[in-house]
C-alpha cells in the first residue's frame, strides 16, 4: 500500500518513550500557527512510500521500543497508518500517534470515518489536540502545547471517554 510521507526517523527519542521509529505523514488540514513541521501541511508534498518497505525498515532495528505516527496528520492516511501500527504490534513494538484532533472529535467521527476507529484499535497512546502557540510549553513531556493530552487509547475505547495518562 502506498502512502505519502514527509520522511522517517530511525531512532527518535523525542516522539515517545525509548527509541522510536517515527513516520511523518504528509498532509494536514489543521495548519496550526507555529507548527514545528509546516512542510508537512501540503497534501501533494513529500514523497510516496510503500508501507511494506517502511515495515521492513523498522523491523531491522532491534533497538526500537516502538513506532510513532506523526505528521502532518496521520488520521488523513488512517488505513496506511493502521497497516504500520498492526505490523509494529506484531513485532512487539508499542504505537504512539500524534493528531490535531481531540479524542472526542475522533469518537464523534467514527460513523463517518470508520477508518479512524480501525486505526485507533492499533494505537497504544494518542497525543491529541491541535498545537496552540499561546499554550506552547517545553515542560509537558512529548507535547508542544499545554492543551495536548497523552491518551491511553485501549482504556479510552473501552470506557468510551478519554483516559488521560498524565497532565
Amino acid at each position: 500500500m502506498q502512502m505519502r510521507i514527509a520522511g522517517t526517523i530511525n531512532d527518535s527519542i523525542v516522539d515517545g518513550p525509548g527509541f522510536r521509529f517515527t513516520v511523518f505523514t504528509q498532509g494536514c488540514p489543521h495548519h496550526c500557527p507555529g507548527c514545528h513541521n509546516p512542510k508537512t501541511h501540503d497534501f501533494e508534498g513529500g514523497k510516496l512510500a510503500d508501507t511494506q518497505e517502511i515495515i521492513e525498515k523498522f523491523r531491522k532495528n532491534e533497538l526500537l521500543d516502538g513506532i510513532t505516527l506523526s505528521g502532518g496528520e496521520p488520521l488523513c492516511q488512517s488505513e496506511a497508518c493502521r497497516v504500520l501500527a498492526r505490523a509494529a504490534h506484531e513485532s512487539g513494538l508499542n504505537v504512539w500517534c500524534y493528531t490535531g484532533y481531540t479524542f472526542e472529535e475522533l469518537m464523534e467521527g467514527f460513523e463517518a470515518h470508520p477508518e479512524w476507529a480501525a486505526l485507533l484499535q492499533e494505537v497504544d497512546v494518542l497525543v491529541d489536540g491541535r498545537f496552540i502557540l499561546a499554550q506552547r510549553t517545553l515542560e509537558a513531556r512529548f507535547r508542544g502545547s499545554k492543551n495536548q493530552r497523552l491518551i491511553d487509547v485501549p482504556a479510552s475505547l473501552a470506557q468510551g471517554r478519554a483516559v488521560v495518562m498524565e497532565k
